[in-house]
């Protein structure tokens, strides 16, 4: 029996971490979502684990929020922390959640 990710895992975990964020797509207008922020993911090489690990703020996504997947160079604003973030890459993980990997604009 296939599990319903959205449902069952995606769904409860937006509900529990989730806050609210905007999404400004470089073309069209902003929309509110919902999303789990962290300012520090720290990402590890897993090819080289020694080398320098990368932090930076990521926000998680549902996908089902967008119609149409999100894309580099759009931008999000954080309001909790009150900062815009360049998306400057896009990493589903094949299960209708994806990872904003951010850079701060330096703008609120």
């Amino acid at each position: 029996m296939p599990i319903d990710w959205d449902q069952v895992v995606l769904g409860p975990t937006e509900a529990v971490f989730g806050e609210p964020a905007t999404y400004l797509p470089a073309v069209g207008t902003g929309f509110a979502i919902t999303g789990v922020f962290d300012a520090a993911y720290k990402e590890v090489d897993q090819i080289d684990p020694l080398s320098a690990n990368a932090i930076m703020p990521v926000l998680g996504v549902r996908l089902a929020q967008f119609t149409t997947p999100p894309v580099q160079n759009d931008q999000v604003r954080i309001p909790s922390i009150g900062k815009l973030y360049l998306i400057y890459d896009v990493r589903p993980d094949g299960h209708g959640w994806v990872k904003l990997m951010l850079q701060d604009t330096g703008n609120p």
